[in-house]
């Protein structure tokens, strides 16, 4: 029988995080940069951000078993159950396997009282076996929805790192581009249009944090990037963060970045897919108290319709702010999509979001599929 070998993991072998941080333990991938946490440390983007969506090991090798050993941390609701995250083997570009984690670190939130808990677990190991012999492209792709620190990577023959597979693919969103409620983290819908379009992903889709944040817009102008994305509207909606006279020249603003960076690689506007709660009424959303510790914990929003007269946000009114920031900023490289193309009403009849507010798999992967149909065009073509 061959024997384990242990490779150090190291920045090359890590696609789509922006920097690894040493750990007791091991490395923990960041998707935003320690400049960008230090600016601004809030408690829940630093979970968010710290949650590797879309981050993946990648390299060839000819092993036929492999395994992670990592430190999973989850966040849990009291009251509402989560599924656990999953750690997915893709082998030359198709889905291998998916183990589904059972260890590791538990916080646990009671979202009426805002207390939580912290109860340790021990590391998890997410073994392959029986992978196809050969030299392969392997890639493990990191769950999207809890933080890990890699600890070990074991194999029974030698791997070496590879560079991005295709066109880098930088993408901005809410919990939607994070990923909330996919089983797993190829089943994203960024995960499902990269794969579909032939390109590298970098996710920075952070739940609850589209809010239109300076840093972000840096990060993304700094970033290789060959199509740049930016999917706005739900969380400034369902946050009650802005104002229309705000959120126009906030968007401006956040493209102005992008463009010192980026002058002319293709950027897409995006605005959010149907949701039913917020169309025409503006936000604070909240979590439905009577679902808590049902089968199907459901969202609502808590604003009022008329409030728009104020200024307040609805979706429908983002979406018309937006295609007006794309007219008239006269780019011939910046589009607007609108996002009830990707998921509109008709769709929510057949693949209603299940808590009002976030899509399940099989819509993740329509939204997916629909994203990379229209993308095509927008590629380099190498």
């Amino acid at each position: 029988m061959p024997s384990t070998l242990l490779t150090p993991l190291t920045a090359p072998y890590v696609h789509g995080a922006a920097e690894l941080e040493s750990t007791s333990r091991g490395l923990r991938p960041h998707r935003l940069p320690a400049w960008a946490r230090e600016q601004f440390p809030d408690p829940r983007l630093l979970m968010m951000e710290a949650q590797p969506s879309g981050v993946r090991l990648a390299f060839s090798t000819a092993a036929r078993t492999v395994a992670l050993v990592s430190h999973p941390t989850r966040l849990a609701y009291r009251g509402a159950d989560r599924a656990r995250g999953s750690v997915d083997l893709m082998v030359d570009g198709a889905l291998a396997a998916s183990v589904p984690l059972d260890d590791g670190d538990l916080i646990l939130s009671d979202l009426q009282t805002g207390g939580t808990e912290f109860r340790p677990g021990p590391p998890h190991t997410a073994a392959f076996p029986g992978l196809p012999a050969g030299e392969k492209l392997v890639e493990i792709w990191l769950p999207h929805n809890e933080s890990v620190e890699l600890i070990e990577l074991r194999t029974d023959a030698p791997i070496a790192p590879v560079g991005p597979a295709g066109p880098l693919w930088v993408h901005h969103g809410s919990s939607i581009s994070h990923g909330s409620n996919a089983s797993t983290p190829t089943q994203t819908w960024p995960a499902v249009a990269a794969r579909l379009g032939g390109v590298s992903l970098r996710n920075l889709g952070f739940g609850g944090n589209a809010l239109v944040d300076p840093f972000v817009a840096r990060v993304i102008r700094d970033a290789p990037a060959d199509l740049i994305s930016v999917k706005l509207g739900i969380n400034v909606v369902n946050a009650d963060l802005m104002r229309l006279r705000a959120f126009v020249p906030a968007v401006h603003g956040f493209l102005d970045t992008i463009r010192d960076g980026h002058p002319t690689t293709p950027l897409v506007l995006v605005s959010s897919i149907f949701c039913g709660i917020h169309e025409d009424t503006p936000g604070p959303g909240a979590v439905d108290p009577d679902t808590l510790g049902t089968d199907q914990v459901r969202f609502v929003a808590t604003g009022r319709s008329e409030e728009q007269q104020q200024g307040k946000l609805t979706l429908r009114v983002t979406r018309d702010a937006l295609a007006s920031v794309v007219e008239t900023r006269h780019d011939p490289n910046l589009h607007y999509l609108d996002g009830t193309t990707l998921y509109g009403a008709d769709d929510a009849v057949e693949h209603p979001l299940p808590d009002a507010l976030h899509p399940d798999t099989a819509t993740h992967r329509l939204i997916g599929e629909r994203f990379a149909r229209y993308a095509r065009a927008l590629l380099p073509q190498r």
